[in-house]
């Protein structure tokens, strides 16, 4: 704040009096007011007023003088252009102007009052100029730093440009100030005037750095004065990278997740608690490993791959090694084991018992199916007093519950020994036009597999086999009939442990055809019969 000074000169009949604040405080550029307040106790006397200043020199120089006729700025002066007074009388205040404030300008500035027979007094005051700087920058090394070195490392820089008077700049660990300690803390300040007379003030930071630096950041705290106080503006935070020694090494499967089953494409990672990575070796079962980025990969992996993983990393500067592990262990599950297996040949009446087994690293289960579809589960298949239906493939299929994929089968053939079964067709007597062909077909089961063959009452007419499948538990043979006559056409099956036969009737029917073709004409709601014309199919024995 300014502080006001008051001065007065005495004679026996008259007094002076000046007073005038101790300072004023500007922005550079902006405009300043000094005020000069004075009093003369005898009105009869004119006054004179005179302003100077104090140079830089410690010379005091006029600048002003004003009297009741007179007043003039003295040329040839630096503020020759730039000030003005305005107030002039007995009892008055006085401003002195001053434009475009220089820095130049901050000097001392003195009010003269003449009171002529009351004597002279003069009042002091200081002009201060102010500049703010520009928005501070600060930029942080862009190598690591190692927590090994013996010295303080350079942190960063903060620059301060075009403030005046002289900006301070502290350092700041996220909230707490750095002061300059021996061997732990250094700050290097750099004060540059430049041809405008501005302050530019740069500040290096070098710090002994610990690993917890990592995490840390950095910033510069700029303070200035400003007219009537001090004013501080922040940087933005930086953060820097920090090179500290490896103490322990992470290992682990990266892929799969969970549990790892045969077949898989194992990924190993391996990351040091250090900065930076260091190389590391990989070794499985006591033997080195290739690996790519640090990470070991392995393919299509076996039960022999499960075992012991290491890690090792080597400190280049302490040349110390670090190690670290993981158990890998490969899930399996080994082919399916029938018994008995492949084919097996059974009695009618018969009981069979059939296991299906699979050893596993792991709980398993199992489940049977026939023709696609679940016929029974457990390890175990029983089949009793076996009948041709029984006949057939059956797969057994084993999995792993608590590792999706870990799956294997197998099969079993199911025959069912016994003299050959027809199964008999919904339609024995068949219709057909004559001298057409019809399709007969006959499916016999049995084991061994029936033999299938073909008779007629015309033998001519039984032309051809056009198909013969083999199924599950028996044979199926169709046959094209040409339709002639009526005729009877017999299927018999036969094998080593009997036969069977089953007889197809067909009658031969003639096409007759009567036609009846309506035209109607249409003509509003009513409808007129043109011509017609009946058409009529229908099938006539012979």
């Amino acid at each position: 704040m300014a502080l006001m000074a008051c001065v007065s000169s005495y004679t026996a009949w008259a007094k002076v009096e000046v007073n005038m604040e101790d300072r004023v405080e500007v922005f550079l550029g902006d405009t300043a007011q000094i005020t000069c307040m004075f009093t003369v106790s005898d009105s009869h006397d004119d006054v004179i007023l005179q302003w100077y200043m104090i140079t830089k020199t410690n010379v005091r120089s006029r600048i002003y003088y004003g009297d009741r006729n007179v007043q003039v700025v003295d040329r040839d002066g630096q503020f020759t252009d730039k000030i003005s007074v305005n107030g002039m009388g007995k009892s008055s205040e006085v401003v002195l102007t001053i434009r475009d404030v220089a820095l130049e300008d901050e000097l001392e500035f003195i009010c003269q009052v003449n009171g002529l027979s009351a004597g002279n007094m003069e009042g002091r005051t200081m002009l201060k100029v102010f500049a703010s700087p520009d928005r501070p920058n600060i930029e942080g090394v862009h190598s690591g730093i190692s927590v090994s070195k013996n010295n303080p490392s350079k942190i960063g820089s903060c620059e301060a440009k075009n403030g005046y008077p002289r900006p301070n700049i502290t350092w700041y660990r996220d909230q707490s100030p750095l002061q300059n300690t021996p061997g732990e803390v250094s700050v290097v300040t750099l004060v540059t005037k430049e041809s405008s007379g501005l302050y530019t003030v740069q500040s290096d930071l070098h710090l002994n750095v610990v690993k917890e630096d990592k995490d840390s950041f950095f910033y510069c705290e700029v303070s200035y004065l400003v007219p009537g106080g001090t004013k501080m503006t922040e940087t933005n935070k930086i953060n820097i990278t920090v090179h500290y020694p490896t103490t322990s090494l992470d290992v682990w499967v990266e892929s799969p997740k969970g549990r790892v089953k045969e077949g898989d494409t194992v990924e190993v990672h391996c990351r040091a608690n250090g900065n930076p990575q260091p190389p590391f070796t990989f070794m499985h079962n006591m033997q080195e490993l290739e690996s790519e980025l640090n990470v070991l990969v392995l393919k299509d992996v076996m039960r022999l791959s499960s075992g012991d993983i290491t890690c090792t990393s080597l400190d280049l500067d302490t040349h110390e090694e670090t190690v670290g592990h993981t158990e890998l262990f490969v899930d399996y599950l080994d082919q399916a084991v029938l018994i008995p297996k492949d084919t097996h040949v059974m009695a009618q009446g018969e009981e069979l018992m059939a296991t299906c087994n699979a050893l596993s690293s792991l709980p398993t289960h199992t489940e049977w199916f026939k023709k696609g579809e679940h016929f029974a589960e457990g390890h175990t298949l029983t089949l009793k007093d076996a009948v041709f239906d029984m006949a057939g493939t059956y797969v057994c299929v084993v999995k792993v519950p608590s590792l999706e994929g870990l799956e294997t089968s197998g099969s079993l053939h199911v025959h069912v020994q016994g003299p050959p079964e027809i199964k008999e067709s919904t339609d024995t007597v068949l219709e057909e036009v004559t001298d057409k062909f019809l399709n007969l077909s006959c499916h016999a089961r049995g084991y061994p597999t029936p033999v299938i063959t073909w008779s007629s009452s015309d033998e001519s007419q039984v032309s051809r086999q056009t198909d013969r499948q083999q199924t599950e538990n028996g044979v199926l043979s169709v046959v094209s009939v040409k339709v002639t006559s009526d005729v009877t056409a017999n299927c018999n099956a036969s094998n080593v442990h009997g036969t069977d036969s089953f007889l197809f009737s067909i009658k031969a029917s003639k096409l007759s055809v009567h036609c009846l073709i309506c035209h109607v004409l249409y003509s509003g709601a009513k409808k007129y019969l043109v011509s017609h014309q009946l058409c009529k199919f229908s099938h006539l024995k012979r």
